[in-house]
C-alpha cells in the first residue's frame, strides 16, 4: 500500500500540475468556460448563478492556481492529510461539472486541459472518474498521513503558488504565453476554414434482409440505401467553422478580411475595454495610413450598441465590422487587441498593454 500510495500520489499530483499550468497559461479561457456553466446553471437551477459571471475571472485564477498548488503539495508531502481532502472536494466538483456537460449535452468542452488537449464531455467525465477512484484510495488511507509541513516542502509550495499566480496575472495583463488556439501566430485562417482532408464515407445498404457495408455507393440498384457515415469526420471538417465578418448592412466581408495585408483592431465589447490603449492604436493607424497604405486597418467588434459613436470618441480612423463575441475572444484575449495578417496568415498579436509601433509591425511582414 505504501508503494501504491507513492505511485498514485505522483500520478495525481503530476496530472493536477499539468492541467493547472495549461489553464494558468490562459485563465481567460477558463473564465469563459465558467461563464458558460453559470449561464446553464442559471437557466436549469436558479437565476442567482448569474451573480457569479462578473467574478468569473478571479474565480478562474483561483481554481487554476489551486490545481497547481495542490498537485505540488501532494508531490512534496506538504500537509498531505489536508491536501488529499481538498483534492477530493475539487475532483468531486469537477466530476459533477463534466457529468452534467456529458449527460445533458450542455457545455461541449469542459476546458480541462484548456485549448491544448480538447476532450469530449464523456472523455472528461471518464478522466475525472478515474481521478475520483485514485484520490478515493488516498482518502481511505488518510489517517495514516501526517499533516506536517517541512521547511523544504513549505518553500516549494510557496514558490509554486507565487509562480502560478504570476503566470496567471501576466496572461491576463497581456496574452497567453503559449497560444494553442486556431488563431495563433503562423496559422493561416483561410486554410483552417477549409476541410483539412478529403471526407471518407461508408454506405450501409440492405438486400434480401441483410445489411452490407460499402466504401463507395454501389451501382447495383437491387441494394436499398439505409444510411451513410463519415469515417473521418474530425479530420475532414474545417478547424475554424464560426469565423465571419460583416458590416452594418449585413454584407459579408469574411473573405476580404483574410485577403492582403490587414491590421485587425479587436474590440470584444465597449464595456470593459482598456480606453488608455486607444491613443497608441490611433497613432499606429494614422502612421499606416500615411506611410503604408497597403496595410488596411479593420476594426472587429461584437458590440452593436452605438459603436460608431465610441469609435469617434477614441479617434479610431478605420472602418468597423461585426463578428461573433466568442470568436473574437478566441482570436485574442485582450480587449482591445491588435492582430496583423498577411493573406490570412497571422503575423503578430499584441495586447492593449504593448501596442506595437509601426517599425515593429512592419518587421513582422
Amino acid at each position: 500500500m505504501k508503494f501504491l500510495n507513492k505511485i498514485i500520489s505522483f500520478f495525481v499530483g503530476a496530472l493536477f500540475i499539468f492541467s493547472g499550468l495549461i489553464k494558468i497559461n490562459d485563465p481567460m479561457g477558463t473564465a469563459i468556460k465558467l461563464e458558460e456553466y453559470f449561464e446553464v446553471f442559471a437557466s436549469d437551477f436558479a437565476p442567482f448563478f448569474h451573480w457569479f459571471i462578473p467574478i468569473s475571472v478571479p474565480l478562474a485564477v483561483f481554481l487554476c492556481v489551486l490545481e497547481v498548488v495542490l498537485g505540488i503539495a501532494l508531490l512534496v508531502n506538504f500537509k498531505k492529510k489536508l491536501t488529499v481532502i481538498l483534492l477530493a472536494v475539487l475532483i468531486v466538483f469537477f466530476t459533477f461539472l463534466t457529468f452534467y456537460s456529458a449527460y445533458f449535452d450542455k457545455v461541449t468542452d469542459c476546458g480541462c486541459f484548456g485549448d491544448a488537449i480538447p476532450l469530449t464531455p464523456w472523455q472528461s467525465f471518464t478522466k475525472d472518474v478515474i481521478l475520483c477512484i485514485l484520490i478515493g484510495i488516498l482518502l481511505f488511507q488518510n489517517k495514516k498521513f501526517g499533516n506536517e509541513a517541512s521547511k523544504p516542502a513549505l518553500l516549494v509550495t510557496v514558490v509554486g503558488t507565487l509562480a502560478s499566480l504570476a503566470i496567471a496575472l501576466y496572461a491576463l495583463a497581456y496574452i497567453p504565453i503559449l497560444d494553442f488556439r486556431d488563431y495563433k501566430v503562423g496559422n493561416n485562417i483561410g486554410e483552417l476554414m477549409k476541410p483539412q482532408a478529403a471526407c471518407e464515407y461508408e454506405y450501409i445498404m440492405e438486400k434480401d434482409g441483410q445489411e452490407y457495408t460499402f466504401d463507395a455507393y454501389p451501382t447495383d440498384k437491387s441494394y436499398t440505401f439505409k444510411e451513410m457515415n463519415v469515417l473521418n469526420e474530425k479530420e475532414c471538417m474545417p478547424k475554424i467553422v464560426d469565423y465571419n465578418v460583416s458590416n452594418d448592412e449585413g454584407d459579408d466581408f469574411t473573405e476580404e478580411s483574410i485577403t492582403g495585408k490587414k491590421l485587425f483592431i479587436i474590440v470584444h465589447k465597449v464595456e470593459g475595454t482598456a480606453k488608455d490603449s486607444y491613443p497608441a492604436i490611433s497613432k499606429l493607424i494614422e502612421d499606416l495610413n500615411q506611410n503604408y497604405p497597403e496595410i488596411e486597418p479593420m476594426i472587429l467588434t461584437s458590440d452593436g450598441n452605438n459603436f460608431d459613436e465610441f469609435r469617434h470618441e477614441v479617434q479610431l480612423a478605420a472602418p468597423f465590422y461585426y463578428s461573433d463575441a466568442t470568436v473574437l475572444k478566441a482570436v485574442i484575449r485582450s480587449n482591445p487587441g491588435v492582430l496583423l495578417l498577411e493573406d490570412g496568415v497571422v503575423k503578430g498579436k499584441w495586447a492593449n498593454r504593448n501596442v506595437p509601433d509601426t517599425e515593429e509591425l512592419i518587421n513582422k511582414l
